[in-house]
């Protein structure tokens, strides 16, 4: 029966599917598990093989001979299963354009009004009547709204002049966000109320969010730790004693 050596410490095969359970790792191990399924199909040019086992080598530091060697010894891995763990990224790459590339542009659509960035201006303060006061002395630019926000703005935005941002718009308040959005820059709005709050906002910049290549990388993977949570959320883990394997995964 197969087992492992760990120094003096001999440990069978059923005690490494317990010490896994134990040490919380079977999620892991199931998580890599959907993954490996997944990029199976997935194949590399030898081009784009020896690109990437290249830049692995340089990333980590395995330069030499000598140093793949010891690498090998240290994970108990096979040369070849060292290349797979270097291949791995570009064929999960590949798998996130073949089955959401085509998607991106409506799913950003979609999602945009959470995207944009915005920058604002905020007072907080306790006391109506105050919030009140100020609105009038800023429309009246009596005061700015820098100089009322360092003085009565009860939050850390005292600290920036009442400034905020850039942020995501789904980041403030949402009734602060929904002022934003009809806003145009240098818009003031009266005071409202937000829980024990009396706010003041005012619309310094909108940064529209754009399909570049940055937002294309984190809407795809968006879109793959999505699925694959739902994957594992699905996957039945189940330890059996006399099984051959440590792990069964079935659907």
């Amino acid at each position: 029966m197969a087992h492992l050596r760990i120094g003096n410490q001999i440990i069978s095969q059923a005690e490494i599917t317990h010490l896994l359970a134990g040490f919380q790792m079977l999620p892991q191990l199931c998580r890599l598990l959907i993954i490996e399924t997944a990029i199976a199909p997935f194949e590399l040019t030898p081009s784009e093989k020896e690109c990437v086992i290249e830049q692995f080598y340089q990333n980590n530091q395995l330069t030499t001979p000598e140093a793949i060697a010891k690498a090998l010894e240290h994970y108990s891995i096979s040369l070849e299963q060292l290349e797979a763990v270097a291949m791995r990224e570009l064929k999960i790459e590949k798998l996130k354009q073949a089955t959401w590339g085509t998607k991106l542009e409506s799913y950003f659509l979609q999602c945009k009004p959470q995207l944009d960035k915005v920058i604002y201006s905020l007072i907080r303060t306790s006391d109506a009547e105050v919030a009140q006061e100020l609105y009038f002395r800023i429309k009246a630019q009596e005061q700015t709204f820098a100089d009322c926000a360092s003085v009565y703005s009860q939050g850390q935005e005292a600290q920036t002049g009442g400034m905020l941002g850039p942020v995501p718009m789904s980041q403030p308040h949402p009734a602060i966000a929904q002022k934003l959005t009809i806003s145009q820059p240098g818009q003031l709005w009266p005071p409202m109320k937000l829980d024990e709050w009396f706010v003041i906002v005012r619309l310094e910049k909108l940064i529209p969010a754009q399909l570049d290549d940055a937002m294309r990388s984190t809407l795809l993977n968006h879109l793959f730790e999505t699925w694959l949570a739902e994957e594992i959320s699905k996957a039945q883990l189940t330890i059996h004693d006399d099984a051959p394997a440590p792990v069964l995964i079935t659907r």
